[in-house]
């Protein structure tokens, strides 16, 4: 994944009114502003202090430049993602959280990484990127997924 591609389709899930609901990338990014941004996984210690809370201190900030929406990819399940939103405040600050459960988005943009000691399979590299009507415009990709720095919130928002 680089700067310029379209990103790929792909069916993630949320924890709807009535249950797990999938939705699609497509549906997400088309016509749309949109920041996405991925971490190894919910309740991890830099993603639930750093990363997640980078995005709901500039989410009024994203919304001012015109992003339609925040979305948090995890390779976790919905029930999880919806129990880490509410835990972390992105559901309350209005940051979609939805999950890769099958690891199928994250490996079809190259951001799947294994890390066996740490229990971690199939999980996501950390980022962050902007995307316009599902063209990938600014992209931030940590070299240590133990690292939020240009992926975390205000970076990206000084970058578009």
């Amino acid at each position: 994944m680089q700067v310029g591609d379209k990103l790929p389709e792909a069916d993630l899930i949320k924890l709807g009114a009535d249950g797990p609901e999938t939705v699609s990338v497509s549906s997400l990014t088309a016509g749309r502003k949109v920041i996405l941004f991925a971490v190894p996984g919910a309740y991890t210690p830099t993603c639930h202090s750093a990363h997640v809370p980078s995005f709901v201190r500039t989410k009024d900030a994203f919304a001012a430049k015109g992003v339609d929406e925040i979305i948090c990819v995890s390779v976790n399940d919905p029930f999880v993602m919806k129990a880490w939103g509410e835990a972390t405040g992105a559901a309350d600050a209005g940051i979609t959280m939805l999950g890769d459960p099958g690891s199928e988005f994250t490996k079809a943009i190259g951001m799947d990484f294994d890390a066996p000691p740490a229990g971690l399979h199939a999980r996501s590299k950390r980022y962050a990127l902007y995307a316009e009507d599902g063209v990938v415009k600014v992209l931030h990709a940590e070299e240590n997924p133990g690292v939020c720095e240009t992926s975390g919130g205000e970076a990206m928002l000084d970058a578009i």
